[in-house]
């Protein structure tokens, strides 16, 4: 079995955007960047990666109304490509995370938890921590 799971430790490059498909479920959309700082020939180098993130369903909610631009995450997920082709006809792809869980990084950092409720589901799950159906558009 193929794993593409990833941890990323890194900061919210813009606020989170929320929006809902036409079925009603929560998407965000937002980025992180990951910093890298090492020495070579004596002299630091850093380097700095960009990552699109993608959060579904309740905990998309739950980003878009605690974390903001700047805010230092930790962020576990998986990698999706996703292509395209643009209005000039040259084909694109990129490859975003789909975000598993997320949380603040609290090594130089406070924050105070407080729980949401959670609708009750008779299947036994949550269906709204579910990406919608594939057929389902986006907005």
């Amino acid at each position: 079995m193929m794993n593409n799971s990833v941890t990323l430790v890194g900061n919210l490059t813009r606020d989170p955007e929320l929006k809902y498909t036409t079925g009603g479920t929560a998407l965000v959309n937002t980025g992180l960047a990951w910093n890298r700082r090492y020495q070579k020939d004596g002299e630091w180098q850093e380097e700095v990666s960009f990552f699109n993130l993608t959060i579904w369903g309740e905990m998309g909610e739950n980003v878009a109304a605690s974390l903001g631009k700047g805010s230092r995450v930790i962020v576990f997920g998986s990698l999706q490509q996703r292509s395209w082709e643009t209005d000039e006809g040259e084909k694109r792809s990129v490859i975003d995370v789909k975000v598993d869980s997320i949380g603040p990084d609290l090594r130089w950092a406070q924050c105070e938890v407080s729980k949401t409720e959670r609708e009750k589901h008779t299947s036994g799950g949550s269906s709204s921590d579910a990406p919608p159906p594939p057929d389902e558009e986006p907005f």
